[in-house]
C-alpha cells in the first residue's frame, strides 16, 4: 500500500489515494481541488523517502467534499470559594477532503522544495544528525 504523510493546519496526516480526511478549514467550495505541497514522507513500492523537511517534486491533490463544523465542546473555569464560574463553547470549522493523487509536480513550485534524505540512520543510533560547533575569539 502506497501512502504519503502531509502537513496542513499544524498537523500531520497519513494519506493514500481514495482516503477521506478531515482537516482544519481550508478555503474552497465543495468540488474545488486542493494541493498539498508539504509532503514529509512517501512510501511507494517498498521504498521510503523522507524529506528534509519536505520532499522535492512531490505533491498530494484532493477534492473538497464538504465544509462543516465539528461537535461543540464546553470549556468551564471554576475557582473554589469565590463564586467564580465561566462557561464558554467552541465549534471547530473543518474541511472534508478526498485524496485523489500522490504525484510528482512540475514547474516553479518544484524548484523551491528542499532536498531529499534517502540514507539510513546507523544501526543502534536514534538519529543521524550532524552537529556544527562554532568558536568565538
Amino acid at each position: 500500500m502506497d501512502y504519503a504523510v502531509i502537513r496542513t493546519g499544524g498537523k500531520q496526516y497519513r494519506v493514500s489515494t481514495g482516503d477521506v480526511i478531515e482537516v482544519e478549514k481550508l478555503v474552497g467550495e465543495p468540488g474545488d481541488t486542493v494541493t498539498f505541497e508539504d509532503v514529509l514522507l512517501q512510501k511507494a513500492d517498498d521504498k521510503v523517502v523522507i524529506g528534509m523537511p519536505f520532499i522535492k517534486d512531490l505533491s498530494v491533490t484532493g477534492k473538497v467534499v464538504d465544509q462543516f463544523k465539528h461537535d461543540k465542546i464546553r470549556v468551564m473555569k471554576y475557582k473554589a470559594k469565590v463564586r467564580y464560574r465561566r462557561t464558554t463553547g467552541h465549534r471547530q470549522q473543518l474541511t472534508r477532503i478526498k485524496i485523489e493523487t500522490i504525484e510528482a509536480r512540475r514547474g516553479e513550485a518544484a524548484t523551491k522544495a528542499s532536498p531529499v534524505r534517502t540514507e539510513k540512520a546507523p544501526a543502534g543510533k536514534l538519529s543521524a544528525r550532524k552537529t556544527i560547533t562554532m568558536t568565538t575569539k
